[in-house]
């Protein structure tokens, strides 16, 4: 009922939208690049971070092949889905009419685009605990109980044997962790500001690394940033980098916008452009 009923909004929106209905893993993605190459320079999403994840590598896929950065296709979004970071991130309206006057009537703005290996993201990304819960967490427990799902993973997973990654950084002396969470943005997994110096325009990740991982270190982490914000402290690190590398002798996963996206090693490192978002 709620997706025919968003549907309905959507299709009623001014000026109308050309809408496409996805129905399985890698539908945004492919139609995303589709439309980009039929000459379409707006793509906007419908959806939340996974859909929208998938749009950025479809418009980013296409833009690779267009050499004239003035004719790359740009992203808008409209956040109607599980989790909506980065529309939080971009402070967009949660009306779906309000937003897309939005899109229409301001200037795109150029954001930071990343890789990891060959593929992009755009909001954030985490090695360890974090992706291991994206990973565990299936897509009919986010269905049913939505964020609450991910907390529900997380009590499970801190009881796992913590995996040693090392963080390879140009110029710094070899780091080591059990947790490294990457930010394009300040927010991370919901309002809170995670990354408290993160700018998405400034050509910069923000990175903290977790030395252990232990369930108290992590729920004091958390607690401290929701009511005074992050400082340093002995047991975690957060610093910026452009460029990074992360390694283990064990499989560890990694997660790109709150999608499973592989395991390590993984290469943290500029896209070739900017991205070109409609906020």
């Amino acid at each position: 009922m709620r997706a025919a009923q968003l549907e309905s909004r959507i299709r009623s929106l001014s000026p109308a939208p050309d809408l496409y209905l996805t129905t399985a893993a890698g539908d945004a993605q492919r139609l995303a690049f589709e439309l980009a190459e039929k000459g379409h320079r707006l793509i906007v999403v419908a959806g939340g971070d996974g859909s929208v994840h998938e749009a950025v590598h479809g418009i980013a896929q296409y833009n690779l092949t267009v050499g004239d950065p003035a004719k790359h296709a740009a992203l808008g979004i409209l956040p109607v889905g599980t989790m909506n970071v980065f529309a939080h991130e971009l402070n967009l309206p949660k009306s779906i009419e309000k937003c897309w006057r939005r899109i229409h009537e301001q200037p795109a703005r150029q954001i930071d685009l990343w890789q990891a290996n060959d593929q992009f993201f755009i909001q954030l990304a985490g090695v360890g605990l974090d992706a291991q819960i994206v990973k565990q967490t299936s897509w009919e427990l986010k269905k049913r109980l939505g964020p609450l799902s991910y907390a529900l993973t997380a009590a499970r997973v801190l009881t796992q044997q913590a995996p040693a990654l090392t963080i390879h950084i140009v110029g710094r002396p070899l780091l080591h962790g059990s947790i490294v969470l990457v930010g394009n943005g300040r927010h991370y997994g919901g309002p809170v500001p995670v990354f408290s110096n993160a700018r998405n325009d400034d050509g910069l990740l923000d990175i903290i690394i977790f030395h252990k991982q232990g369930a108290l270190e992590v729920l004091q982490f958390l607690g401290a940033i929701a009511l005074t914000g992050y400082e340093q402290c002995g047991d975690i690190d957060y610093l910026q980098a452009r460029e990074f590398r992360v390694e283990c002798e064990q499989e560890s996963p990694f997660e790109l916008d709150g999608e499973f996206a592989g395991h390590v090693p993984v290469h943290f490192k500029p896209a070739p452009f900017k991205l070109r978002v409609a906020c």
